[in-house]
This record gives C-alpha cells, sequence and structure tokens, in this order.
C-alpha cells in the first residue's frame, strides 16, 4: 500500500508577519486558525511554570490545526512535512501539546502526541526536541 500524499497547509505570510511584529496574544485575535502563534504561548506559559495554562493554549492550537489539515485535504494519516514552512505551526503545536501534557501528568497523551510528531515526520522531532 502506497503512502498517502504529504499535507501542505496553506500559505500563511499575512498572520506570519503579524506574528513577527506584535505579540503572540495580539496575533490569536486577529488569526485565531494560526496554530503557531498557539504554540509561542503554550511555550512561553511552560516557560513560566504555568503548565495547566500551557496545556490549553496547545491543545487550542493543535485542534486549530487539525482544522486546517482537514481543509486541506488531509485524511488523518500521512505526512506533514517539515520542510513546507507553513506546516511548522501545527507541528509545534504538536510538540507543545505532547510537552505540556507531560508538565500535567498525562504521559498516555505525551507519548501519543510524540509519536504522531515522530510518524507526521522525522525531521520536524528532530528540529524541535
Amino acid at each position: 500500500m502506497s503512502q498517502p500524499p504529504a499535507t501542505l497547509l496553506p500559505e500563511d505570510t499575512e498572520a506570519r508577519t503579524y506574528l513577527d511584529e506584535h505579540s503572540p496574544e495580539d496575533t490569536v485575535r486577529h488569526y485565531p486558525w494560526f496554530c503557531a502563534a498557539w504554540a509561542r504561548l503554550a511555550k512561553n506559559a511552560l516557560e513560566s511554570g504555568d503548565d495547566v495554562t500551557a496545556y490549553a493554549f496547545a491543545r487550542t492550537g493543535y485542534h486549530r490545526g487539525l482544522d486546517q489539515l482537514r481543509r486541506s485535504g488531509w485524511k488523518g494519516h500521512g505526512p506533514i512535512p517539515w520542510e513546507h514552512k507553513p506546516n511548522r505551526g501545527f507541528l509545534k503545536s504538536l510538540y507543545q501539546l505532547s510537552r505540556a501534557a507531560a508538565a500535567i501528568g498525562e504521559a498516555d497523551e505525551a507519548a501519543r502526541c510524540a509519536q504522531f510528531l515522530r510518524d507526521s515526520d522525522p525531521a520536524a522531532a528532530d528540529a524541535l526536541t
């Protein structure tokens, strides 16, 4: 059985530029679908020790990313390549979700997310860990 085609999310240059110039909080207010901003919020919350908030931010970014993947034709399996820059926000949210789940003691979810990241693209797992 052959591998499904790689999923490529649409370009997000407007949201990316906004995030480069504004805080992640402002970015999610203007671009609530932009999972890279949610991933950054989760990372910041984890670094400040607020594990529950980090989990909420990461989970939101992850689900926003899943919505985008489905709109792009993803059927629940197949590669989500790291090399395609718009995919990175979703993969970062997935990584932050794994970290936040581990921080709040959800070891099973942390392991599932880490495996999903590795299955999506080993290069992403290597770049983020």
